[in-house]
């Protein structure tokens, strides 16, 4: 009955057979056996904006359930069917497909990959920033976090989209519902631990509070002392600078980063970007007795 042309059937039909794959791997895997795989998908282009909302639903409550329920969808070119589908509608129709994709780059590093080759990455990140409503955000936010926190090559297809920027600002408003707050704050967890990226870092620097400051600071102490490029642009971009303006508690995780930071560098320059050392040369200006003949 998924063929058929009534709207309103085809709405029952797709919402049903979601009531009976949520429950289970078993009854999920007898919904895929009944080949509804690739007829489904041409839902997802319907006119009806309730039938492309409960075929998502039913995408979804499949793939979630096994990294294999996932893969057999991703072959199906059910990934790329339903990023095409949050293109095309707004709003509370798109957060099942939003959720899906959070689902199935969930399970494993490979089908993750899937949702960034089929550019899922900027889908979800438009939804996130031009949905009004803060739990359609939220669960973009989700979706974004668990693609971005497998490997430094996710975490860098999330960052490269200007998303972290987003998520961090969702994160520290207060008008942001706490749902939102809670999803956006791990959603930057999970992919800064991962991020090795650091043009899109180095703003973290200015603009994050101190318990996402830390992770920051940790990736860079990561990847500095591996990359002669990234210690060169790190100075010359005030990045050093501002790691010297830090205050960290003596002992602490943060301190450490800090410290493995500076020892990338010659002792000379630590000293120069340190807060107060124009003060000190000033001084020294000042009393410095020119030799005179």
């Amino acid at each position: 009955m998924i063929l058929n042309p009534d709207a309103k059937l085809k709405r029952q039909v797709l919402s049903a057979l979601s009531q009976v794959a949520k429950h289970s791997v078993d009854l999920a895997e007898m919904v895929v056996e009944a080949e509804i795989f690739p007829v489904v998908l041409t839902c997802l282009k319907d006119k009806d904006e309730y039938v492309k909302k409960n075929a998502s639903t039913l995408i979804r409550e499949i793939a979630k359930h096994t990294p294999e329920l996932s893969q057999l969808i991703v072959n199906a070119g059910g990934v790329a069917a339903v990023i095409d589908c949050l293109g095309s509608c707004k709003g509370n129709i798109r957060l099942p497909g939003i959720m899906m994709l959070g689902y199935v780059a969930a399970h494993s590093e490979n089908l993750a990959m899937a949702v960034i080759i089929s550019k899922g990455v900027p889908q979800l990140s438009v939804c996130l920033s031009e949905e009004p409503e803060d739990h359609i955000k939220a669960a973009a936010a989700w979706a974004l976090g668990q693609i971005g926190r497998h490997t430094p090559e996710h975490a860098r297809a999330v960052a490269v989209t200007n998303t972290l920027p987003v998520l961090l600002s969702l994160y520290m408003s207060a008008e942001s519902s706490e749902d939102l707050q809670v999803k956006s704050k791990k959603a930057i967890k999970n992919i800064l631990q991962k991020c090795t990226y650091l043009p899109a870092l180095e703003p973290f620097l200015y603009d994050a509070p101190p318990n996402i400051l830390k992770h920051v600071v940790g990736q860079f102490s990561k990847v500095l002392p591996h990359d002669s490029k990234a210690r060169r642009l790190f100075v010359t971009s005030g990045g050093l600078k501002k790691v010297q303006e830090i205050k960290a508690e003596p002992g602490s995780l943060l301190q450490e980063y800090i410290n493995s930071i500076n020892n990338c560098y010659p002792e000379e320059i630590v000293r120069y970007y340190s807060p107060g050392y124009s003060d000190t040369l000033l001084q020294r200006v000042d009393s410095y007795q020119p030799l005179i003949n």
